[in-house]
């Protein structure tokens, strides 16, 4: 079996043990599926931290990159109003971060990336799964969650299809050489259409120009946060973000373009469905 075998493989097994479990937390709601949130964002800053880390090298967590783990935890499970809440957790965290920084970083010109790595891993993925936990609990909440999965995978779906058909001009060589503009229009197009399957089926009452217009939203969101965390690992020279999920690579390159969307759907919702 060739490694391209052994790596589907993991991939499908991943997908069949966690996709279950996701699915179950996301239909319950409440505080387990915002403690799924909370653990997802933790795992997605401990990640952003160790990007600068050199591939096959062991460090031991600094109390900046648990402080910004712990942060990223709390922020989703916080969204709802609870007392402290993100503005609180995050600036207690820039305050750990400098303290972590002066203590122990020893060469200087690399504190401001400590800090920076700090704050950024918990406020990137928190805050923007922190919406999706205030999305869950709006008036319509899986429908909306549900229009804002099918706008960022339909995308993926969209642009792999189209992108490995027409695909001719690069969308953006210097930081992924594969993407096309042909596979970014039809993303944005099945980005559209998965936004108005969703609409007719579990959002009825969302007008079709405003699911058309959010699908379109995601499918222009979406890209821009996949090729912004292409960005960071480029910068650190990383094909994946981690490997915690076996066939995957990391947590963030999953789900980063999700990151971009869900503040954007929960505006849209806020909007449509005040109150």
């Amino acid at each position: 079996m060739n490694d391209k075998n052994k790596n589907l493989i993991a991939r499908i097994a991943t997908a069949v043990v966690l996709l279950p479990l996701v699915v179950w937390l996301l239909l319950v709601g409440g505080w387990p599926f915002a403690l799924l949130l909370g653990v997802a964002s933790a795992l997605c800053a401990v990640e952003l931290n160790r990007l600068p880390v050199p591939n096959g090298e062991q460090r031991p967590p600094s109390a900046g990159l648990v402080a910004s783990a712990l942060a990223a935890f709390l922020i989703p499970l916080t969204a709802g109003g609870a007392m402290p809440g993100p503005a609180a957790i995050l600036a207690a965290l820039v305050v750990v971060a400098f303290v972590d920084s002066l203590l122990f970083e020893r060469q200087l010109p690399r504190a401001p990336l400590r800090v920076g790595l700090a704050v950024l891993g918990a406020a990137y993925p928190g805050l923007a799964l922190a919406s999706l936990a205030q999305l869950r609990s709006a008036d319509q909440g899986l429908g909306w969650i549900a229009l804002c999965l099918a706008g960022t995978w339909a995308n993926d779906t969209g642009a792999y299809f189209a992108g490995r058909t027409l695909g001719r001009r690069k969308l953006y060589p210097r930081i992924s050489p594969s993407k096309t503009w042909e596979g970014a229009i039809g993303g944005l197009i099945a980005s559209i259409a998965g936004a108005l399957v969703v609409r007719a089926f579990l959002l009825p009452t969302v007008p079709w120009a405003a699911a058309a217009a959010i699908g379109a939203g995601c499918g222009i969101l979406g890209p821009l946060g996949d090729l912004s965390e292409s960005m960071l690992k480029r910068a650190f020279d990383k094909k994946d973000s981690s490997q915690i999920l076996p066939g995957h690579g990391g947590l963030l390159d999953r789900i980063d373009a999700l990151l971009f969307n869900a503040p954007f759907v929960w505006l849209c919702a806020r909007i449509l469905q005040p109150g």
